[in-house]
Formats: structure tokens, C-alpha cells, sequence
């Protein structure tokens, strides 16, 4: 037979695209077909006996009986087969699924109404178009493990693929040798179907057949990997009820990450219309999607008033495994520049109320204005903490340095008392995102410019001072967090030029102690700007 003559049948008999794509992909490259028509059974029992519905498992557990027949390559006449279904015979050793035989003239794998014996060959070396030679056919089988099952015609042309190798023009077209059985006027068709390399096993190309049988595939499919494994075959095969079924059980379904990526690799196989539900899953309809699901996130966590420390906690770990760095940065620095500027609306009102009223009216819409400015900078806080951690906080950086509006504020509401009696912990969490900042300058986790080091000092060093003043020592843990931040800023002090360094240094004094063993951090800035200072000038150092 010729390979190629049987192909451009196919291809004027098929006008659907799709049909034309699977059959270049499934039956000119892995497949390999013989037809050859003998005389049969009576043609009006196999035609007028009634059809049997039966539900089909399609459950990887399931083997075929040993009365299914393997196809011999013989000159075996098929006009002399019993009438019962012969015992199971193989080629090669192999597990086959069972199903139970029925007297219905349409039921799988029954040889006595059978008028299609097909011959699934499983073919471990790569095959390339048909393989019509029958000599090249048989020493083939001798390697490959083979099964041969009776089907049906009229079953068959559910399937797209069979329905075009069955058609009248198909096998006018063919060189397929056809003879009629005067007294019966049956055709019978044999074909050879190779199941190509990828597969190990041929179970679920027999499951996929017996689902023409069928009506009820969704009864059929019942787990994921099963609908995984039949989808494709459906698709070589065009059985496009079973296809429409696999997806429908695909997409109602949880995946895993192995699962998902099989899925991906199917999707392209599938029309618009089958793989739209997929696609919505695995693929964003814009490209922001990530981003505004961060920013949503973070937004939750901050906000939350149930178990916030949980969520910060579960935000902050997907922000440390976030793919995207700069996605990361653009959200956080979304976020942290949104509460800042809600921190400086409210200490601004704070300091410099508009509104008039009786003394409690005043005192409560303070009170509001500070519990607002309290709470968005314990935001500020956490955001900072976590651009650090990703070393995204250049940004945040530059912005606190220039808060020179925000510093004033914060001075004139300390040197009030209505903070000591509500939000005795404002102070702290002003000094602690100072020091978080500070810090990553100082260790290089930011690499800060001249102009942003001086003016973090300049703008923050009198908050500082004026805490240590008139905020009282609350335990240990409020007189580290000041001699902490009098080491990073007299550090910082330290990577400046001469001249800046020498101003800022002078307001440093009140960093000294009764005791000059107990600020050895004063000491040794002070003796790095003498040493520093006492050299040459820059003219002497060049001439």
C-alpha cells in the first residue's frame, strides 16, 4: 500500500482544520495502518441486532479478558473465526484491561458482530508515517507487543479518525484489497493502529476505545490522572465527546504542580472554546495581576484587626519567596509611601489645628489625629522591616530623609503631653523606623548618596535628642534603642566630609554621658574628625 496515497484521501474527505492537524500528527507519523475486507457474518445480524448501553470504568485497574484475540500476522482467513470470542493470545508479554463480554451485536471486543479488527501495536522505536508493507508488519510484531480487538464500524465513526479510515472514499482512494462475501455481503476491515513510542502501555488506547461504547464518559472519568491520560489519545483519535469530557473533569477539578504542567502542555492541542476555562486558570488576563494581588495582600495584612500578627507573618514569607524582586519593591514602596503621607497629614493637623470648639472636642480630635498617626507608622514600621529583608528600602531611604515638615511636627507634639497619656509608645516606633533605616545605610544594605546620609542625620538627630528629653527611660530596652541610634547616626556622621561632618558632630553633645567610659561611640567619632582634621589641606596633600 501507499503511505501517501491514503493520507490525501483523508485530507479531501476531512475539511475541519482540527481534524486535518490531528490526522498529520496521528496517523501520519505514529501510526501505521493495513485494511483488508474478507467476507463475514450474516451482514443483518450484525446491523439489525439491538444495541446495548453499558457504563464503562475506565479505572488503569481494569484488564481485558483472555478471550480477547491478539492479532497474528498470518494469512489467517477471517472468514473462519468461531463464533464465540477466541481465547487471549499475545505476541509479547503485556497487561491488558478486562472487561466482561455481552451478546449485544455493538459490544466492545465481540468477534462474533464484530466487522473492524483492529490491532493495536505497541511500538517502542520511533515509527515515521504508515507502515503498509506486510513483511515490514510482521517482523515488526515480533518485537512489539500487539492486541487485537474485534470493533464495530458503525461505533467507530464517533471517532473522527476512524470515520475517515471507514469511509467509502478512503478506501476507493486506497490500494487496500476489498472482496465481497457473495453469501453474506459483509466487509470485514482489519487495521493495524502503532501506538507510538511515549506511551508504555497500551491500556488507556483500549480504555479510550471501549469509551465508544459509551454514553455516559463523565461516569467513566473519575480522577484527574485518568482524564490526563485519555485526553490525548481522545485527541489523536478526534473522539471529541471524549475530549469535551476530559476537559469538563480537568477544569472542575484541584491540580497539582506535576498535574499542571501536563495541562499546559495539552492546552495547545485544544480549540479556543475547550481550553478557555484552563487558560483563565493558568494564565493572567493582564500582565499587573501579581502586582495588585501583593498590593491587596499587603494591604490585608497591615489593616487587619484579627490575628494580624499571623497574616504579617504569612505576607512577609510570600514577599521572601516572590519570584519578581522589583514587583516586590514597586508594591512596598506603593504601600509605604501611601501611610507615610497619612502619618504627615495627621501629626500636621495634630500641631497646627484649624477647628474651633469647646476644650473636649479639641482633645478628642486629637486624640484622633494621633491614634491615626500611631497606627500608620506602626505600618510604616513593618513595610520598612520588610524592604529591608529584600533590600528594596533605597527608596523608602531617600523619602525619610527629606520629612524635614514631619520632623518639626513630631518635635512640637513631644514637647505636648497628651501623647504621654494615650500613645505613650509613639516615640519608639518613630526612633525604631529611624533606626531600621539608618541601619541599612550604615551596614550598606542601602547605598545611599552624600546629600541623603546628611539629611537623615540633620532631619532626624534633633527628634533624637528631644526623646532622650523629655520621653522617660522605660526599662533597658528604651536606653539601647537611643544608644543605638546615636552609634548609626554618629557613624553615618562619619562617611561625610569634613565640614558637614563638623556641624552635625556638635549637636551630638548631648549624647554624653556623667560617666565618659559609658559613650565610647562619642569618643571615637570625635577622636576619627580630629584625626581626620589635623591633617594637611587637600592644597598641601597635592603639591
Amino acid at each position: 500500500m501507499n503511505g501517501h496515497g491514503p493520507l490525501a484521501s483523508i485530507f479531501s474527505f476531512l475539511n475541519s482544520s482540527r481534524i486535518i492537524d490531528f490526522v498529520l500528527t496521528t496517523i501520519a507519523k505514529p501510526f501505521s495502518l493495513s485494511l483488508s475486507m474478507s467476507t463475514a457474518d450474516d451482514a443483518g445480524a450484525a446491523v439489525n441486532a439491538p444495541k446495548k448501553k453499558q457504563r464503562v470504568s475506565s479505572s488503569s485497574s481494569t484488564c481485558l479478558p483472555s478471550t480477547l484475540a491478539i492479532i497474528d500476522l498470518s494469512d489467517e482467513s477471517l472468514t473462519e473465526r468461531p463464533r464465540k470470542p477466541p481465547l487471549l493470545r499475545r505476541t509479547a508479554s503485556h497487561s491488558l484491561f478486562h472487561f466482561s463480554p455481552s451478546s449485544s451485536a455493538a459490544d466492545f471486543n465481540d468477534q462474533s458482530t464484530a466487522d473492524v479488527v483492529l490491532a493495536l501495536r505497541l511500538d517502542h522505536q520511533p515509527s515515521s508515517s504508515f507502515d503498509c508493507d506486510d513483511a515490514f508488519s510482521e517482523s515488526s510484531s515480533i518485537a512489539s507487543p500487539e492486541t487485537q480487538i474485534y470493533l464495530h464500524s458503525r461505533v467507530l465513526r464517533r471517532s473522527k479518525y476512524f470515520a475517515a479510515l471507514l469511509s467509502d472514499r478512503w478506501q476507493q482512494k486506497s490500494d487496500a484489497a476489498s472482496s465481497m462475501d457473495e453469501e453474506n455481503c459483509f466487509k470485514t476491515h482489519r487495521i493495524t493502529h502503532r501506538i507510538p513510542a511515549v506511551y508504555d502501555s497500551m491500556d488507556d488506547y483500549v480504555t479510550v476505545l471501549k469509551l465508544l461504547y459509551s454514553d455516559d464518559l463523565l461516569f467513566a472519568i473519575d480522577n484527574l490522572s485518568t482524564a490526563l491520560d485519555l485526553l490525548p489519545i481522545a485527541l489523536e483519535l478526534l473522539f471529541e465527546d471524549c475530549v469535551k469530557a476530559c476537559v469538563r473533569f480537568i477544569e472542575a477539578v484541584p491540580w497539582s504542580e506535576e498535574d499542571e504542567k501536563r495541562i499546559l502542555s495539552l492546552i495547545p492541542l485544544l480549540s479556543e472554546e475547550e481550553s478557555k476555562e484552563l487558560l483563565a486558570r493558568v494564565s493572567p488576563l493582564k500582565n499587573d495581576s501579581s502586582e495588585e494581588m501583593l498590593h491587596g495582600l499587603i494591604l490585608s495584612a497591615i489593616h487587619s484587626n484579627s490575628n494580624m500578627a499571623f497574616a504579617k507573618a504569612f505576607v512577609a514569607k510570600l514577599l521572601r519567596d516572590f519570584s519578581s524582586r522589583e514587583t516586590a519593591r514597586k508594591v512596598l514602596d506603593a504601600a509605604f509611601d501611601k501611610s507615610l503621607r497619612v502619618v504627615k497629614q495627621s501629626l500636621e493637623e495634630y500641631s497646627s489645628p484649624d477647628f474651633r470648639g469647646s476644650h473636649d472636642e479639641t482633645e478628642v480630635i486629637q486624640r484622633l489625629n494621633l491614634h491615626t498617626a500611631m497606627t500608620n507608622l506602626k505600618h510604616v514600621l513593618w513595610l520598612v522591616e520588610r524592604m529591608i529583608e529584600l533590600r528594596v528600602a533605597d527608596t523608602a531611604v531617600k523619602a525619610w530623609s527629606e520629612q524635614a515638615s514631619l520632623t518639626a511636627d513630631l518635635r512640637r507634639a513631644f514637647l505636648d503631653d497628651l501623647w504621654r497619656a494615650f500613645f505613650p509608645g509613639l516615640p519608639s516606633v518613630v526612633l525604631r523606623c529611624t533606626c531600621r533605616l539608618a541601619s541599612a545605610v550604615v551596614t550598606g544594605n542601602i547605598l545611599a548618596a552624600r546629600q541623603v546620609r546628611m539629611k537623615l542625620v540633620r532631619d532626624w538627630l534633633p527628634v533624637l535628642i528631644i526623646c532622650k528629653e523629655r520621653v522617660p527611660i522605660m526599662g533597658s530596652n528604651s536606653m539601647s534603642l537611643y544608644v543605638e541610634l546615636e552609634d548609626i547616626f554618629l557613624r553615618i556622621i562619619s562617611t561625610l566630609p569634613i565640614s558637614d561632618s563638623q556641624e552635625l558632630l556638635q549637636q551630638c553633645l548631648s549624647f554624653s554621658t556623667r560617666n565618659i567610659d559609658d559613650c565610647p561611640h562619642l569618643v571615637d567619632a570625635f577622636t576619627t574628625w580630629f584625626r581626620r582634621a589635623n591633617r594637611p589641606a587637600q592644597a598641601d596633600l597635592s603639591g
